[in-house]
């Protein structure tokens, strides 16, 4: 199975990462003790994500229902002083979670294999926390998610396909959303002008 999550890296540096991800998940995440959960990462070579687990061997994977900041993630509009606020250090570790999520677990890389452009990294959990309740399912959050991927394959789907999908999730948006995923998709629809308007 595929999950919609926000990982966060660390480079050499200290500086932290945050970048949605669709892990590939092995296991019961419903299991108090994920020990024998394990996480398929699959990051383009080219990301930022990839050089920081490639040095760093570590990740934090999270299960989080803020669709807005999986949406501004995605199209690269969470600032690194805005990443700073949104984590917390484990001591004496390169783990990095989020102070507000559902729950996150740390991973370590067991295995790495990749060409040119995509990578495979075989994951382990070491360690994972519960932070607060699940939100629950909400059409308008997944209609963010959705046009937030429609936002990142502007190069690689055609327009009227990007522009129907759009309509189809706008009524969901109407009657089921909130302020913060409103504003989301709102600002989701604008990017996604203007990266087709910028071919």
């Amino acid at each position: 199975m595929i999950l919609e999550s926000i990982v966060t890296t660390v480079d050499r540096n200290g500086r932290v990462n945050l970048a949605p991800m669709g892990p590939v998940v092995d296991g019961d995440l419903g299991n108090p003790d994920p020990a024998d959960v394990t996480f398929r990462l699959r990051p383009f070579v080219s990301s930022q994500t990839f050089k920081n687990l490639f040095e760093t061997r570590v990740a934090v994977i999270h299960i989080t229902d803020d669709a807005s900041l999986m949406a501004r993630a995605a199209v690269g509009q969470v600032a690194d002083q805005e990443v700073a606020g949104l984590v917390r250090q484990i001591a004496n570790t390169d783990w990095w979670p989020l102070i507000d999520c559902h729950r996150w677990f740390a991973v370590r890389v067991d295995s790495v294999e990749h060409d040119d452009l995509k990578s495979v990294m075989e994951c382990r959990v070491s360690d994972s926390a519960v932070v607060r309740p699940f939100f629950g399912f909400n059409r308008a959050k997944h209609a963010v998610l959705e046009a937030a991927i429609l936002a990142t394959r502007t190069h690689l789907i055609p327009e009227a396909t990007i522009r129907e999908e759009l309509r189809r999730l706008e009524p969901l948006i109407d009657k089921t959303a909130g302020p913060a995923e409103h504003d989301a998709f709102d600002m989701l629809r604008g990017i996604i002008d203007e990266r087709l308007a910028n071919g």
